[in-house]
């Protein structure tokens, strides 16, 4: 009657065969009152099956996914539809990896199976490193004794990241302005050359700052839109490892953390745009920084390796699981609402605007690493 794919880490991994996806198709499709509903409904509509499958979507649900490249859906569950990473991590698909337990989706149709109406929030970070924020609601039905379940789905990724321009992006801003404002109002009152020097270099420091975080908003959503044009040329890493060292060393974010390049390290001959490779690997530093461990080093590496080249960034701090399961994901961070754009953003531009393998390692013995594989 089904296909028993036993290895789980989370939801049930059953699935109906073929002959049992027709014969409930076919019940939704007789059903044309019901059909006639869930089509007059604009937002995104599956029916899913006991085991989490589509047997019937509508026109919006469709129109969306083929913009993701998935169709035909009947018999999939929502995350294979939405191209989900985390949906092809295990054997049993969405649902049925440890990724999975944190996942508003497959929780909200877990809760409506036991006979009550779910609402959450969803993120998704797709094979092609696509952002997706979903609002899903999953109600319980049932139709000639089969256990159904109603999935709406309302796309709210463009509120998402209205909020989080509003909230973290144009703060960020108007702290730096407020800061060079004022310093800016504080030099004209002093006559000491060498006191007006170094505040000449604090404000000139935090204007770069400044810039710098407006020109990464500018990539991002370039990036996002699929309009960013990277600009490859061959060049060397050592270089750009002295530059990020002796940046982030005295970056404003670190106080006292000692930045520093492996010994192992060695200098090797790159492909790729300068701007975004540094961007990325500034984010994975500024992680680091930020956390709050005690006497930890960062150690900037580059390896060469036998088809690619990898540069990364270690620190001595352990991510607990339940948080590397999400660490991608746009908008998700454990420093607040809102942010969360920095590892995103280093997967983003890494793999699909520089075609290299972004991904850390995470142990409570070695710490943890961030890195990036660049090919040959």
């Amino acid at each position: 009657m089904f296909e028993d794919f036993t290895l789980t880490s989370y939801a049930p991994a059953m699935r109906y065969t073929n002959g049992q996806l027709e014969s409930q198709s076919k019940l939704i499709l007789d059903n044309k009152q019901l059909v006639s509903f869930v089509e007059s409904i604009s937002q995104m509509v599956l029916i899913l099956n006991k085991h989490r499958q589509v047997v019937y979507a509508n026109k919006s649900y469709k129109d969306f996914c083929k913009t993701l490249n998935q169709d035909p859906i009947i018999g999939k569950r929502p995350g294979e539809t939405f191209n989900c990473a985390n949906a092809f991590k295990s054997a049993g698909g969405c649902g049925t990896s440890s990724a999975c337990k944190s996942c508003g989706a497959v929780n909200a149709i877990l809760e409506s199976q036991k006979g009550r109406r779910s609402t959450k929030e969803c993120q998704i970070l797709t094979t092609t490193n696509d952002a997706l924020d979903l609002k899903v609601t999953a109600t319980p039905m049932e139709l000639a004794g089969e256990a159904l379940t109603i999935f709406s789905v309302i796309d709210i990724s463009a509120d998402k990241r209205r909020k989080s321009l509003e909230r973290v992006f144009i703060h960020d801003i108007l702290n730096s302005a407020g800061a060079i404002s004022g310093l800016s109002s504080i030099i004209k009152e002093i006559n000491n050359p060498d006191e007006i020097k170094e505040l000449a270099q604090t404000i000139e420091d935090a204007s770069r700052s400044l810039i710098d975080e407006i020109q990464s908003q500018r990539e991002l959503g370039a990036a996002e839109r699929g309009e960013l044009q990277p600009l490859i040329a061959e060049m060397d890493s050592a270089p750009i490892l002295s530059q990020l060292q002796k940046a982030y060393a005295k970056h404003e974010l670190n106080f006292g953390k000692p930045v520093v390049i492996d010994q192992k390290s060695v200098n090797c001959t790159i492909a790729t745009d300068r701007v975004l490779l540094k961007r990325i690997l500034g984010n994975m530093i500024k992680n680091a920084i930020e956390i709050n461990l005690p006497n930890d080093t960062i150690t900037l590496c580059c390896q060469n390796q036998e088809d690619c080249t990898m540069i990364s960034v270690h620190n001595n701090s352990f991510i607990p699981i339940k948080i590397q399961n999400q660490l991608f994901k746009r908008f998700y961070s454990t420093k607040g609402k809102g942010r969360g754009l920095g590892t995103y953003s280093m997967k983003l531009l890494g793999e699909r605007y520089l075609n290299g393998k972004v991904n850390f390692t995470s142990t409570e013995e070695d710490g943890t690493t961030f890195y990036i594989k660049l090919p040959k």
